[in-house]
């Protein structure tokens, strides 16, 4: 059996679906169109709701700052390098500014203020995500497959909702699944992959390094495959036959470390002005650097460096819906099951286990390592499409042993999909805008995480509760005191604040003689003894409220003092 590209010939009439020869099922691919379909159905889908929505989404705790670094790297190249505030701009020079700067193209190309052009341009980043996860998916296992995989991700609220507002993690994200996409055909060219492979190769570690430099652990996967295939081959054949096809494929491979240097270079300049800076930022990022503060997991106070191993595994398992972990955590199982077989082609079994490792070898880290965790698992976004990959091999596979004929299976897959994901699917409109803050049945919903883990820790719900303030304030017509501001005090992000109400209103964190005060309902944020004129709420659970503090003066904002 021969194998090129990502498919292979039918060699069985018909052959039992089986993960290790999957791919030999993708000469099915014209009969299975209606699958292609569905998958371009989800797609456009996800397209009109970018369009349609990005403007709800409110500014994280870093858009801001995010914001002015892009700026500050446009100018970097439109001086000709006299402008470099951006290589020392706060600790952000130590991260690519990649969607930084595509964001503000965007800006500047669609005339959107800048932070509703930050918005559009990660949905735009997400949806590039999608058509990567439903390539990658449809080429290890058919059309049907590609369908599985791109809806699970596509109706995936943690993914959904963190790519409208997330400059760092699904951006991070994206870069990885191109990397993978590279890394896959690779493998599935060895020992000799074409120009163009290597070319996507080389985009995909440049995009990966230069937006985290944590793109290096890209290479513990692509180690797990290259020594699968080094070592089933000198067991085939002589050990000196199997290491001279390995120098060749590292050798033809050299070039994508070149292009993927260049384009690190350009997103993430800081990273070339001293050779060693990539290792200064990996050092930099190996150990927490600010200073700790509490967070809540499973209804307790904790500090970020003293998270227990459970804190990714669990908050995954919650806030993933039920279907993607299953059928991912099987694919996972059932991807290095075949690696160890000696059937089926070994190249497609180096993509399964550099799929496979790009999803335990995370996650393992965190559990053995126990570094500084934060903000849910969003540094963890990168392994959800690979999970969603699998997944979709493992449904496709379950569906096919369900047996009918190609358009049957495709809608046999559909109307399971539907049932599987009714319920996040549903959540994500109820929570709109803060789709991210989902958790699953397994906790209750957010009315069973309230209280025991962080639903808005990114404040989004800040700007609409700032709309709520400007509403009440017009609506009853009030005014401030002559030749004064209106005072608000803000538990939360305030630069968020400060955008949607506008230059009206003056700004601070202490209460001290504020006539109003908008606060997250974040367990550090105090419940004041004062008037609530207005609440941010999905599912009955309060995300913000807005006090009215003119004849209600409180002295602290916070549960406990300031660090």
């Amino acid at each position: 059996m021969s194998h090129t590209g990502l498919t292979l010939p039918r060699s069985d009439p018909a052959p039992r679906p089986d993960l290790a020869t999957a791919p030999a099922r993708t000469a099915l691919a014209r009969g299975l169109r209606i699958a292609d379909l569905l998958a371009v159905m989800v797609l456009i889908a996800v397209a009109v709701v970018v369009v349609t929505t990005f403007r709800d989404f409110g500014l994280g705790w870093d858009d801001y700052t995010h914001a002015e670094y892009g700026g500050l790297l446009m100018r970097l190249y439109g001086s000709g390098f006299t402008d470099r505030r951006a290589l020392s701009f706060v600790n952000l020079y130590a991260y690519g500014g990649g969607f930084d700067m595509f964001a503000a193209l965007v800006a500047k190309v669609t005339a959107l203020p800048i932070f509703e052009a930050r918005r559009l341009a990660g949905g735009l980043v997400g949806l590039a995500g999608l058509g990567i996860t439903w390539r990658l998916a449809r080429g290890l296992g058919g059309p049907l497959a590609g369908f599985i995989a791109v809806t699970l991700l596509a109706a995936c609220p943690l993914y959904l909702g963190h790519m409208f507002m997330n400059p760092k993690d699904v951006p991070f994200a994206v870069a990885m699944l191109a990397a993978t996409l590279g890394f896959v055909h690779a493998f599935s060219e060895y020992p000799k992959p074409s120009v163009p492979t290597i070319a996507l190769l080389g985009l995909g570690l440049g995009l990966s390094f230069g937006t985290r430099v944590m793109g290096a652990l890209a290479a513990m996967p692509a180690i797990a495959a290259f020594g699968l295939i080094v070592v089933v081959e000198a067991r085939r054949t002589e050990f000196r036959a199997a290491l001279r096809r390995a120098g060749v494929f590292v050798l033809r491979l050299l070039p994508a470390l070149v292009i993927g240097y260049a384009l690190m270079a350009l997103i993430w300049p800081w990273s070339v002005v001293s050779p060693l800076n990539p290792l200064r930022a990996l050092v930099y990022f190996s150990h927490f650097f600010e200073k700790p503060w509490d967070e809540l997991f499973d209804g307790t106070a904790r500090l970020v460096i003293d998270m227990p191993r459970t804190y990714v595994p669990m908050l995954l398992g919650l806030k993933l819906p039920e279907i993607l972990w299953v059928l991912g955590v099987a694919g996972v199982v059932a991807a290095l099951v075949v690696a160890m077989r000696r059937d089926g082609p070994l190249n497609r079994r180096a993509s399964l286990v550099f799929l496979a490792v790009s999803v335990l070898f995370p996650v393992l880290f965190t559990v053995v390592t126990r570094p500084a965790m934060y903000n849910g698992v969003r540094h963890m976004l990168f392994v959800i499409p690979p999970l969603a990959i699998l997944a979709g091999l493992v449904g496709a596979l379950l569906i096919d042993r369900l047996g009918g004929g190609p358009a049957r299976r495709a809608l046999t897959a559909a109307v399971l999909l539907a049932l599987g994901l009714a319920h996040p699917v549903a959540a994500m409109v109820r929570l709109h805008p803060y789709e991210y803050t989902y958790f699953n049945p397994i906790a209750g919903g957010v009315r069973g995480a309230d209280g025991r883990f962080m639903l808005d820790y990114w404040g989004l719900s800040m700007k609409q509760a700032s709309e709520l303030l400007l509403d009440r304030v017009a609506k009853e017509r009030i005014q401030p005191p002559p030749k004064h501001k209106w005072k608000v005090a803000v538990c939360g992000p305030e630069r968020t604040v400060q955008v949607s109400l506008g230059p009206g209103y003056k700004l601070d964190w202490k209460p001290a003689g504020a006539d109003f005060a908008i606060s997250l309902a974040e367990f550090y944020c105090a419940k004041l003894d004062a008037p609530v004129i207005a609440e941010v709420t999905r599912d009955d659970v309060v995300y913000a409220r807005v006090y009215d503090l003119r004849s209600h003066p409180v002295a602290d904002l916070l549960t406990r003092p300031p660090p």
